[in-house]
């Protein structure tokens, strides 16, 4: 290990030895000769304020999702963490002109600002990891002039945030019940209403879809026999492996994508900005697309496998045979159909990965003390698409438009992000 790499590993040891940040310190390395890494060493002035960044955003994982009570949705904790990737890379962008130290000290306060400012409960460990990471800064103007660089990317986030629709209550939902229709449990609500309606943090073009299939077609009745079959508790088409990939990423894995690409940066490290820049595309394209989404949500409202299957009576389809009773092998979230929340989380998470680091990246994804691991981005998004079908959550067309509508978006905020 050269001098540098060794300060650099004190540095993380000491910042992250904090109990959801120790469940990941081994770090899987990635493969080696993708343009988009940068080797380290001495030619990159920038690397220990790269380092300092992917550190903040296992702080802010820690933040949003550990520490929370409760613990905020996905789509939620995805908002806050998108709040902070994009301050974290203004303020790398101003910073890396002064310098290592500059830089350092701007990343680390830029997050810490935006997390002071939205999780008051977390400050005290939120203090105490700026102040372990400044302690190994050295003191002086440019260390100054980097937190000042930081502490503005951050106001001005925090600030531009002001009344951008968060968690409006006056947004509700509400359609009359009829064929295809979801609707919300009796005397419950939409979940997440105000989501669709949520300022964006990018400009880009909402992406085109064709909307859910008709209830009459044949694609509607193929897509209902699928999820009637092989997603109910008490299915004999779906595997074992099937259900146990369909319960892993049931659960909340947004945290554990963002994990599991610090454990690549571990390995291969890349610079200042293209790491800022990998995390603040990721961030707005989820942030991006789960606005679109629920906005669909909201507007189509079509009905889940649950609904459907229980009055398909009544759905005009002579292929499609109502099951009583039937069942879905994972709770059913308290929102429509199409297109797919787990495919916004997903898919543009992966499309950025894919297109920055190359679909050959093998990630490893942890969920408590359930591990999977993938030697591709491919296989990955294979295997989350179909859990939610295996689950019985969703139609594949719910799925195919989601992971359509999470792809093209992360292109485009791609562009706009630079």
């Amino acid at each position: 290990m050269t001098p540098l790499r060794r300060t650099l590993a004190l540095l993380l040891t000491s910042v992250l030895a904090l109990p959801l940040v120790a469940t990941v310190a081994d770090a899987t390395p990635a493969g080696s000769g993708r343009s988009a890494r940068a080797s380290a060493g001495p030619q990159d002035d920038h690397v220990k304020a790269a380092e300092a960044a992917v550190a903040w955003q296992r702080i802010a994982v820690r933040t949003i999702w550990s520490e929370t009570v409760p613990t905020p949705a996905p789509p939620v904790g995805s908002m806050y963490l998108t709040f902070t990737s994009l301050a974290v890379h203004d303020a790398a962008q101003e910073a890396q002109r002064k310098g290592r130290v500059a830089a350092t000290a701007a990343v680390a306060t830029a997050a810490h600002d935006v997390l002071h400012a939205y999780f008051p409960a977390s400050r005290a460990n939120l203090d105490a990891d700026l102040a372990a990471m400044m302690a190994r800064v050295p003191d002086g103007k440019k260390a100054e002039a980097g937190a000042a660089i930081g502490a503005a990317a951050a106001a001005a986030m925090i600030t531009s945030r002001v009344d951008d629709g968060r968690f409006d209550p006056a947004i509700v939902y509400q359609r009359t019940p009829g064929p295809g229709v979801w609707q919300p449990a009796p005397g419950g609500v939409m979940a997440l209403a105000w989501l669709g309606f949520l300022e964006p943090v990018v400009d880009v073009e909402p992406v085109a879809l064709d909307g859910p299939d008709p209830l009459g077609s044949a694609a509607y009745a193929a897509d209902y026999e699928e999820v009637a079959a092989i997603g109910s508790t008490t299915s004999t088409t779906r595997t074992a492996e099937q259900t146990a990939i369909s319960q892993f990423f049931a659960n909340n894995v947004n945290g554990a994508y963002r994990l599991a690409v610090c454990e690549v940066l571990d390995g291969e490290p890349m610079g200042l900005l293209p790491t800022t820049r990998l995390f603040a595309r990721m961030d707005a394209a989820v942030l991006t697309s789960f606005i679109q989404t629920f906005r669909l949500k909201y507007d189509v409202g079509f009905w889940r496998p649950a609904q459907a299957i229980a009055a398909a009576g009544s759905d005009g389809n002579p292929d499609t045979v109502p099951q009583t009773g039937w069942v879905a092998l994972n709770p059913t979230p308290a929102y429509s159909d199409y297109t797919s929340g787990h495919a916004a989380a997903t898919s543009p998470w992966a499309e950025v990965v894919r297109q920055t680091l190359g679909d050959d990246t093998p990630l490893v994804i942890r969920v408590g003390a359930q591990t999977r691991s993938y030697a591709t981005i491919s296989a990955l998004e294979h295997d989350a698409l179909n859990a939610r079908i295996w689950g019985g959550l969703h139609f594949r067309d719910a799925m195919d438009d989601g992971y359509h509508l999470g792809h093209m978006t992360a292109q485009r905020v791609m562009r706009v992000i630079r």
